[in-house]
C-alpha cells in the first residue's frame, strides 16, 4: 500500500500489482449533523445524508483489475465514497486509467455530494511509481543532488502534471521519513531524501508547493516518521515499534512537518508503527494522542488525515476491518484507506463507520468536522 511490502517495491509502471471522541447519548440523525449550530459543511456538502452517506465520505475504496466492478460505481453513485486508490494493476496506459477515471467521475455525477472524487495514487518517484513518466527520480536521488531543493520541486511539478494528465488529484506523495542507517527500510528502497532533517524538510517543502500549484494534492508521509525503522520493520507485514526517544522523534522525524504544514500541504498519512515516546499502547494512526495532540496540536495541522492501509499486518490483530475504522475514526483519522484492492472491504468500513456513528460510539460533531475537512478538499480540487 502507502507503505507497501518489499517484494511490491520494484518501480511499479504497466499492469504490475500494487501493495496491496466523544460518545453522544441517543441516536444521531443525518441533520444533526448540518444543523447551523454544527460545523458549517463546505462547498458541495448536502444539507442531510444518511449515516451510511456521511460514513461513505470518509472512506477511499480500491479493486482488482482494470476494470472498477460495478458495486463501486453503485457506491460512488449513492454517494457513499470519497475516492479511489489505484494500483499498478489498474493501469495498463494511461489512456485506459483516464478511461476509467471518466466512468468513475460520471458515477459521481450522480451521487448526492457534488464534489469531486479524491483519485489517487502512490507516485513518489524512483522504484515507487504507479504511472509512466514523472518524476523518475527518487527522493534518494533528489537529496543528494547538487541542488536538492531545485530538483524536488522539479519532480512535484512533474508528479503534478502527471496524475492531473489522467484525471487524478491526489498523490500519496512525499515521504518525509529522515532514515538514519544505509539500507534501512525506507533506504533500501530509496525513499527517503536524507539522514539530514533539513535536506528532508527542504524538499518536502519544495515538492509539496511544486505540485499542488499542477493542482494536485500533496500527502506527507508517515507521520511522525519511519525513518528509524530497520530493514525488516514493515508496518504491511506485522506490528512495529520504534523505540526513538522524544527528543529524536522532535528534532529529527517531526522536523520536516512544520514546514509541510506551512507550505499547506492538504493531507497527511499517520503511520501504523508504535512510538512509546509519545504512546505505548497504540500505533500512531490509532492514537488520539499523536493525531490530535503531536499532529493537529504541536505541529499545526488543520488539514485532512488519512490513515495507511487499513489491511496493514500492523494492526490486523486490534480488530476486525470495521473495528479498526472505528477505532482509526475515533483517533482523529479523516479519511480510511481501504486499499486491500478488494471493493468489499471499503462497504465494510463504511457499514462500521454508520453503525458507531447511529450508536453514538461516534460523536456526531467531531463526525461532522472531519467529512467537512474531507469536503472541502474535495471541492478545492475541483
Amino acid at each position: 500500500m502507502a507503505q507497501g511490502k518489499p517484494v511490491n517495491r520494484r518501480r511499479i509502471l504497466l499492469g504490475g500489482a500494487g501493495v496491496a471522541a466523544a460518545s453522544m447519548v441517543g441516536v444521531p440523525t443525518a441533520q444533526a449533523l448540518t444543523r447551523p449550530r454544527a460545523p458549517r459543511p463546505g462547498r458541495g456538502f448536502p444539507t442531510a445524508l444518511t449515516n451510511q452517506q456521511l460514513a461513505g465520505q470518509r472512506v477511499i475504496f480500491s479493486y482488482s483489475g482494470l476494470t472498477p466492478p460495478d458495486s463501486l460505481l453503485q457506491q460512488i453513485s449513492a454517494g457513499e465514497a470519497a475516492g479511489v486508490i489505484f494500483f499498478g494493476g489498474n493501469i495498463s496506459s494511461e489512456s485506459q486509467i483516464a478511461s476509467v477515471i471518466k466512468q468513475l467521475n460520471s458515477a459521481n455525477a450522480s451521487s448526492p455530494v457534488k464534489a469531486p472524487l479524491l483519485l489517487m495514487t502512490d507516485q513518489e518517484g524512483g522504484e515507487v511509481a504507479r504511472l509512466p513518466g514523472a518524476p523518475a527520480q527518487s527522493e534518494k536521488e533528489i537529496g543528494e543532488s547538487s541542488d536538492p531543493a531545485s530538483a524536488a520541486s522539479q519532480a512535484g511539478t512533474g508528479a503534478g502534471k502527471n496524475l492531473a494528465g489522467v484525471g487524478m488529484n491526489v498523490n500519496l506523495a512525499p515521504v518525509l521519513g529522515v532514515y538514519r542507517q544505509a539500507g534501512d527500510f525506507l533506504d533500501q528502497y530509496q525513499r527517503s531524501y536524507s539522514m539530514d532533517p533539513s535536506v528532508v524538510t527542504e524538499c518536502g517543502k519544495a515538492f509539496i508547493t511544486a505540485q499542488q500549484a499542477a493542482g494536485v494534492a500533496a500527502t506527507a508521509k508517515h507521520f511522525p516518521g519511519l525513518g528509524a525503522a530497520t530493514a525488516s520493520q514493515n508496518t504491511d507485514e506485522g506490528p512495529v515499534t520504534l523505540n526513538v526517544s522524544l527528543s529524536d522523534l522532535h528534532s529529527i522525524d517531526e522536523a520536516p512537518y512544520p514546514a509541510a504544514v506551512s507550505a499547506g500541504v492538504k493531507l497527511v498519512m499517520v503511520s501504523w508503527a508504535v512510538y512509546p515516546a509519545l504512546d505505548p499502547n497504540n500505533p500512531a494512526g490509532l492514537s488520539p494522542t499523536i493525531v490530535q495532540q503531536e499532529l493537529r496540536g504541536r505541529n499545526g495541522f488543520t488539514g485532512v488525515t488519512i490513515t495507511d492501509a487499513l489491511e496493514a499486518g500492523a494492526i490486523s490483530a486490534l480488530g476486525t476491518t470495521g473495528e479498526l475504522a472505528v477505532k482509526a475514526a475515533q483517533a482523529g483519522m479523516d479519511l480510511i484507506l481501504a486499499s486491500s484492492q478488494d471493493a468489499t472491504q471499503g462497504q465494510d468500513v463504511v457499514s462500521g463507520l454508520a453503525t458507531a456513528l447511529a450508536n453514538g460510539t461516534l460523536g456526531q460533531s467531531n463526525f461532522g468536522a472531519a467529512v467537512n475537512r474531507i469536503t472541502s478538499l474535495r471541492a478545492s480540487l475541483s
